[in-house]
């Protein structure tokens, strides 16, 4: 089982960057894939990025495509997601979640993941 704490959310202005952070205790990220997911108000919890540990592989939201990237620091066991050139559409809770083993292919789908973080506020002002 691993725990996962996210942290980096704000406020900031279109055009703006936030870097938002997943730490995780309890085990380490070679064995799962780690998904960074958002939701806004009224709208349904959407896959963003992920990242395979096992194999590497990574995955973008055409949306957040090019803007977006995410990374990690073993030493730290922790997962990054920058994100530049935001938006008032990127507006939501970010949630952190962690699914054993697999790859990270799209699509992805919030229900195939087994921990969560309990999110961070991302606002982005016009």
């Amino acid at each position: 089982e691993v725990q996962l704490v996210e942290s980096g959310g704000g406020l900031v202005q279109a055009g703006g960057s936030l870097r938002l952070s997943c730490a995780a205790s309890g085990s380490t990220f070679d064995d799962y894939t780690i998904g960074w997911f958002r939701q806004a108000p009224g709208k349904e919890r959407e896959g963003v990025s992920c990242m395979g540990g096992s194999d590497g592989s990574t995955y973008y939201a055409d949306s957040v495509k090019g803007r977006f990237t995410i990374s990690s620091d073993n030493a730290k066991n922790t997962v990054y997601l920058q994100m530049n050139s935001l938006k008032p559409g990127d507006t939501a809770v970010y949630y952190c979640a962690a699914l054993f083993g697999s790859s990270c292919l799209p699509p992805i789908h919030p229900y195939e993941y087994d921990y969560w973080g309990r999110g961070t506020q991302v606002t982005v002002s016009s």
